[in-house]
């Protein structure tokens, strides 16, 4: 056989090799894009036909008939939708203020400053993200009662002629700030360790004082750190149930969950109305996140160059105390008071304490409540079904997580983008709206997926997909692309390169992405409070569920239970974390 025909025997294989991995692109891509469209697509369609229609889902199922925007235009032309608007508006943006000082007080006290017992201001700086938002709003409203709260006692004991109530726009403000202040922490201590601290010292050889150069110099460098907290701080606030639910409800203060739960428990339920005002908090969730990203564009805020620095600590002589004791005040303020606060309530037989003396009375105290909510069998049931569906969120929505991350962040193949844009769809998308959008796709459907666990973690896994994609994104960029080209030196193939190179290698990652998504599932309220029936109640419906029964102990007494489980799982996940973590460096130094 001629040269010539051996080289073409040689093309024609390459072809065909080149054509075969194109399809075998080409289908993955597919494969994910329709799973994507399965999760996110296609309940937000669904969603918008029904806010579109005047037909019960529950009774007509999904239906094209009399399409028209009334709903829509009634809603807007509503009083009480206006209302809660305005509600959610005021307690989200007032909450976002306390937030941002919060945070920015604590990342610059910690990262910038020679406060002692940094560790446990930070500590303290990022607590109030593992405490589920219904416990929050329990805890405080024991504490904030005006007739029974826990301050007012001790105000009362101590002759002061003051009072709080928590069941009001302001209590909502103060526990939404206290409680979301770790976005912007997370945000700004990381952009403070990376700013060069040059910067700060010209400004001061100029003459401007230590307090000038924080607000001329350090804070306006890491304005993009500070936006991205504060409008994630927002977005959060806004698809919350929990708290509104409990400091909101009693004073009559709507938001916009609360508001569409309350359509849909109307007789009868007004689906198509939940609908319509679900879209509209969609809309504006995803109108702060396109803010987001236009606002961090178009200027430069460059703060770290080649040339390597240390971050300084700044000396600040006997005020260093001072923000000490701020720190401790807020770990009093989000963690002591409302453990307490728990505590007395789950273990008091009675909520009424004449005074501060009655407090400490033993006699008061006793485990009726834990063995009232462990007689109830929805309990135990719910443990098991939150636990069942946070495994399934964690393996399932891991798994895809780490498919869509290695291919938007380590392949070329076409169609990347568009699953990063849809997998990045549901940040704009509060859970209360993931729970009326899964409602309208599966009840109307037979045979579907509506009744069973299986719902309640697929609309898990679409509500925290953009969390464990970025996740997990950062153990992808980490990992160099040489290690992945020796092993196809090597022979190894895709799939053998993933299971022998990129999944030990991000093993830490993999480990916490999954571990996060199971705390969150675990936690989660506003997803669910459409989707669960008697049989796959879980942990956060069963305590709202506690609490709307008007039973204080009771719902101190699962909070409690809640909170122990969340923290062995959060103290389990940082073992394995840090395990794994030092199995990656063992594998590397091999």
């Amino acid at each position: 056989m001629s040269v010539e025909a051996v080289r073409r025997i040689d093309d024609a294989e390459s072809g065909i090799a080149v054509r075969r991995q194109g399809v075998i692109a080409g289908a993955w891509v597919a494969f994910l894009l329709a799973i994507l469209g399965f999760l996110v697509i296609y309940p937000i369609l669904t969603l918008l036909l029904g806010a579109l229609t005047d037909t019960n889902p529950v009774v007509d199922g999904l239906s094209l008939r009399h399409l028209s925007v009334t709903n829509f235009l009634t809603v807007l032309a509503n009083p009480n939708v206006a209302e809660a608007l305005f509600n959610t508006l005021i307690a989200c943006g007032g909450g976002t203020l306390i937030a941002v000082a919060i945070g920015l007080l604590f990342s610059w006290v910690v990262v910038r400053t020679n406060t002692p017992g940094k560790a446990v201001i930070a500590a303290a700086s990022v607590l109030p993200l593992f405490a589920p938002p219904l416990v929050a709003g329990v805890a405080w409203s024991i504490l904030g009662s005006p007739k029974t709260g826990l301050i007012n006692m001790v105000f009362k004991w101590a002759g002061l002629d003051w009072h709080v109530d928590f069941y009001s726009m302001w209590g909502l403000v103060f526990v939404f700030g206290i409680y979301y202040a770790p976005y912007v922490y997370m945000f700004t201590s990381s952009a403070l360790r990376n700013m060069d601290p040059s910067l700060e010292e010209a400004a001061e050889i100029s003459g401007a004082s230590a307090f000038s150069t924080l607000f001329t110099v350090t804070f306006p460098l890491i304005m993009p750190a500070i936006v991205s907290g504060m409008l994630l701080s927002f977005i959060v606030m806004l698809g919350i149930y929990g708290i509104p639910a409990v400091l909101g409800a009693p004073a009559n203060i709507n938001v916009l969950t609360t508001y569409i739960f309350k359509l849909t428990n109307w007789s009868p339920p007004l689906y198509n109305t939940a609908a319509a005002v679900a879209i509209l908090l969609m809309v504006v969730t995803g109108g702060l996140v396109y803010l987001q990203q236009k606002v961090l564009t178009g200027r430069s805020y460059t703060t770290v160059a080649g040339k390597a620095f240390r971050p300084r600590s700044l000396d600040l002589g006997g005020w260093r105390w001072f923000t000490f004791a701020l720190g401790l005040v807020y770990l009093l303020g989000v963690v002591v008071l409302p453990m307490l606060a728990l505590i007395v309530a789950a273990f008091r037989k009675f909520m009424f304490i004449r005074d501060v003396s009655a407090l400490f009375d033993m006699r008061a105290y006793s485990l009726m409540h834990f063995n009232a909510i462990f007689d109830n069998p929805l309990t135990l049931r719910s443990i098991y079904n939150a636990v069942e569906v946070g495994i399934i969120t964690a393996i399932i929505g891991g798994a895809l997580a780490f498919a869509i991350g290695y291919t938007i962040h380590r392949t070329r193949l076409p169609g990347r983008r568009a699953i990063d844009l849809i997998s990045t769809v549901p940040v704009a998308i509060p859970g209360l709206v993931v729970g009326v959008a899964y409602l309208w796709a599966w009840i109307g459907i037979p045979g579907g997926l509506y009744g069973t666990i299986w719902i309640l973690a697929l609309a898990f896994i679409a509500r925290f997909m953009p969390d464990t994609v970025k996740s997990l994104s950062t153990s992808f960029m980490q990992i160099h692309r040489e290690l992945e080209e020796a092993a196809w030196v090597c022979g190894k193939g895709m799939l053998g390169t993933i299971a022998t190179v990129m999944l030990p290698l991000a093993r830490p990652g993999v480990l916490a992405s999954m571990t996060l998504l199971f705390v969150l599932a675990i936690r989660e309220l506003g997803s669910s409070l459409f989707l669960y029936t008697s049989d796959t109640m879980v942990m956060s419906v069963l305590l709202l569920d506690y609490y709307e029964g008007g039973n204080i102990g009771k719902t101190a007494a699962f909070s409690l239970v809640q909170t122990v489980l969340l923290g062995v799982l959060i103290g389990g996940a940082n073992w394995l974390a840090r395990s794994a973590s030092q199995g990656s460096v063992a594998q590397r130094i091999k």
